[in-house]
């Protein structure tokens, strides 16, 4: 679904639709780097086959199409930028290239957010937003408090303004 259509739906479809796009921006970079498809490639499968898919016991939601697009390939786009801003954020014996490939497309696509001047969005959504994303993926562990620490971080760097 697109930005044009997105406009005749309420504020709250909207928003869960943007959450959905964040979720699957992580799973597409997670894709991305774990099986070498092109961005072309895993954009179009998420895009016509996973966005709204239906299995058995749930059906998987709507994204905003552009959100998921514009997240994707900023992350693939500025991967040097967010992944520097990523390590300035981790401990010195934990650089991005030794954590878990879903964090590291998590942390990729929250910094896309935070770095692209064009989102309204304020940096502290975005960090609840991801820390949301972070408990989907791991629901019973650390992970989330870990995600939100090193995205406050980022944050503050991409956007120091906002704090």
């Amino acid at each position: 679904m697109t930005a044009g259509t997105t406009s005749n739906l309420s504020g709250n479809q909207r928003r869960k639709m943007r959450s959905a796009a964040r979720f699957f921006a992580v799973q597409a970079l997670f894709q991305m780097e774990t099986t070498g498809q092109t961005i072309e490639n895993v954009t179009a499968e998420f895009a016509n086959y996973r966005f709204g898919e239906r299995f058995e016991d749930y059906d998987m939601v709507e994204a905003d199409t552009d959100m998921f697009r514009r997240l994707v390939t900023d992350a693939v786009n500025w991967q040097a930028k967010i992944d520097q801003m990523t390590d300035r954020a981790l401990v010195a014996k934990w650089p991005i290239a030794r954590i878990d490939p879903t964090l590291r497309a998590l942390f990729r696509a929250a910094g896309s957010e935070l770095l692209d001047e064009s989102t309204p969005t304020p940096p502290k959504v975005v960090i609840t937003e991801f820390v949301g994303v972070a408990e989907a993926f791991f629901p019973d562990a650390k992970e989330p408090r870990f995600v939100n620490a090193v995205l406050d971080h980022m944050a503050r760097e991409a956007r120091p303004e906002a704090f």
